[in-house]
């Protein structure tokens, strides 16, 4: 059988380990336009800020890794067109310029996504990068050496994470977004109005509610930004608007969604039943709704490719769906959030009720403490538990893992109040935070 995988970040890098660990007869061969594999662009904002000192630990695999295992390693290869009825895929080495033509009986779309780049005057200047790859990091680190004033556009977790590295490295920093909120898509007012207010005790410059109109420079290099609403001095922009799904080889060949996500079942099958999809390209379950949705994570891309790798000959295991679960630490505070916001369940049209409660991490007895702040999100009816935040100067961050298993298994918030947790004081109290929530709910 032979096997083609176009990309190899994430779910590339599972799937091809997984396909060549459980069926070694098969042939396998990866395009990757890159020279690298595996990039942990999460990590990114750590690597610019010198908390990784040593980008290699950034990478869990290479090539080589994967080529001892008997995978054909073709990098820096462009896949250029792909024929599912033909099944055929042509391919251009982006080295010499020669093209080449390969057949194949699976393909795996682990194409990943890609920055948006938003059409704004100026935007060609230099020093406008964008936050992905490996190649982007160092860019971002080398250009930031003579920059004083950086300005960041999007305020998701890109975003807020290379403001915080910016700001300890010592520059001015702007950050802009069209949104009235940071964090809007994870978070609740109630917790992201506690991360402004640290950002803007810290110095950063908040531009919330605005939207870019176009950048102007002097010789080349990018000078100011302005918005609707001002302007920013800037010699450095990083742009963190947001992802698209990498599909258009197999537009018009698989259902996808209208922003071109791969749609799979859950055996990361698409449309086409010898093509399969994994990671930021496609769409998948989302339980909150039980809709497919586009939620592009580490943690979902490496679940899916690997189970591209058990389902590729016949249907084995299947995806259990997602919560879309995610955690944050900025500056003195860690926090996360699994599932639906307040906010995203109305926009859903749901009718949901919500708990939140402030409670000290440890018994007040005990030397010291921290308060965490946990929001549950429940349907008023079925009483089902559909999403929930913490924000904490104390990690209590795995309590969304907890929450993501609840959400998972269609848990109530009244079924929360009685779960059976651990009491030592070191840690918690008699009653676990998420216990008192939900008998709070309850009450």
């Amino acid at each position: 059988m032979k096997v083609a995988v176009v990309g190899c970040t994430h779910a590339g890098t599972a799937a091809v380990s997984n396909i060549a660990s459980l069926y070694p007869e098969a042939e396998v061969t990866v395009y990757e336009r890159n020279d690298n594999v595996s990039f942990l662009s999460c990590g990114i904002a750590l690597y610019v800020g010198g908390v990784v000192k040593d980008p290699k630990g950034l990478f869990y695999s290479s090539p080589e890794q994967l080529e001892n295992m008997g995978v054909t390693m073709k990098m820096k290869h462009e896949v250029l067109s792909i024929d599912s009825d033909q099944k055929t895929i042509k391919v251009k080495n982006l080295e010499t310029g020669e093209q080449l033509e390969d057949e194949f009986d699976k393909l795996v779309m682990a194409t990943g996504s890609w920055p948006v780049v938003p059409p704004i005057q100026g935007i060609d200047l230099d020093n406008i990068l964008l936050s992905k790859n490996y190649n982007q990091a160092n860019k971002i680190i080398e250009r930031a050496e003579n920059a004083e004033r950086v300005t960041v556009i999007g305020a998701g977790y890109i975003g807020v994470e290379l403001v915080e590295s910016f700001q300890k490295y010592g520059k001015e920093v702007t950050l802009i977004d069209g949104e009235d909120r940071i964090l809007s898509k994870y978070l609740d007012p109630e917790f992201t109005d506690v991360i402004e207010d640290d950002f803007k005790t810290k110095g950063i410059d908040l531009a919330l509610n605005e939207t870019v109109t176009r950048f102007e420079g002097t010789e080349g290099k990018v000078t100011k930004v302005y918005t609707n609403k001002g302007e920013y001095s800037a010699d450095l922009v990083i742009l963190c608007v947001g992802f698209r799904p990498n599909t258009e080889l197999v537009k018009g060949q698989v259902d996808m969604l209208d922003n071109g996500a791969i749609i799979v079942d859950e055996y990361m099958r698409t449309s086409n039943k010898d093509i399969f999809a994994a990671g930021d390209s496609c769409a998948i379950k989302y339980n909150p709704t039980g809709e497919h949705a586009y939620i592009p994570l580490a943690t979902n891309a490496v679940r899916m490719g690997t189970l591209v790798g058990r389902n590729i000959m016949k249907p084995t295991i299947k995806y259990m769906g997602t919560q879309g679960t995610s955690g944050l630490h900025l500056f003195d505070h860690s926090m996360a959030s699994t599932g639906l916001t307040e906010k995203a369940a109305v926009l859903a049209g749901m009718n949901v009720k919500t708990i939140t409660i402030k409670e000290n991490n440890r018994p007040e007895f005990m030397p010291d403490y921290e308060v965490i702040t946990l929001k549950v999100v429940y349907e008023e009816e079925s009483r089902r538990i559909v999403g929930a935040q913490v924000i904490s100067k104390a990690d209590v961050t795995q309590s969304m893992n907890t929450l993501s298993v609840c959400i998972q298994n269609n848990m109530t918030v009244d079924d929360l109040g009685f779960v059976d947790f651990f009491f030592q004081p070191h840690f918690n109290k008699p009653w676990n935070f998420l216990n008192q929530a939900g008998l709070q709910a309850v009450q």
